[in-house]
């Protein structure tokens, strides 16, 4: 991914994103033009807030078809917090609202209690990674340690159909929960690498100096 438009539908946090690939030499541009997105190296799907208004921006803009048109043109993708959610196939916010379906899988809620431990939401902390069923040589997490602290804020988290794409796992008061995939081209992490320090900036190296295969 020497190249990146990372895709500006409304929402999200884009310049964070965008000052991270700077850093890092990765060149990139915050676009939602869809003849950028069309030509693209690689693409980087940001977000923070709502799932349902940013899947109604994606398909108002006309986003979401192309974008799925590109994975399957097996074009890498990253997705960050929101933008990781959003490509499962459904979410339980609010109403039950359709997601990208790339990957099959639900988005649901942190509980306000698990195994009689109470659970503050949003889950707004320093927690760590735990290396799940794929080894992380060669892939995005390449060179990370295992219980590598990341910072994340969310309220909901991804329920993967298929536990074969969980890349990492987190563990909030007992409750363990997928914190990145990796299938196919998309890698996705429901923390932010861009705000956890020097070791989320070598996620985006990485992403620089490899592809996601």
């Amino acid at each position: 991914m020497k190249s990146v438009i990372i895709i500006d539908y409304k929402v999200g946090n884009l310049f964070s994103v965008k000052q991270a690939c700077d850093s890092v030499g990765m060149k990139s541009k915050i676009s939602s033009d869809l003849n950028e997105i069309r030509s693209a190296d690689g693409l980087i799907l940001p977000g923070v807030g709502a799932f349902n208004e940013a899947m109604k921006n994606l398909n108002d803009l006309g986003i979401s078809s192309v974008l799925k048109k590109r994975v399957g043109d097996k074009i890498p993708l990253f997705g960050v917090c929101l933008g990781l959610q959003l490509l499962f196939t459904k979410s339980e916010e609010f109403e039950s609202g359709l997601g990208l379906d790339l990957i099959p899988g639900t988005i649901k809620r942190f509980p306000n209690s698990f195994n009689g431990n109470k659970m503050k939401v949003p889950h707004v902390a320093w927690n760590t990674i735990l290396r799940n069923q794929i080894e992380w040589e060669k892939t995005p997490f390449s060179n990370l340690t295992n219980n590598q602290y990341m910072y994340f804020v969310h309220s909901y988290y991804v329920d993967p159909s298929s536990n074969s794409c969980i890349l990492s796992e987190t563990n909030y008061n007992g409750k363990s929960f997928c914190s990145s995939v990796l299938i196919n081209n998309i890698f996705a992490t429901q923390f932010h690498p861009e705000k956890s320090g020097e070791k989320g900036l070598k996620i985006y190296k990485n992403l620089k100096d490899c592809q996601i295969t």
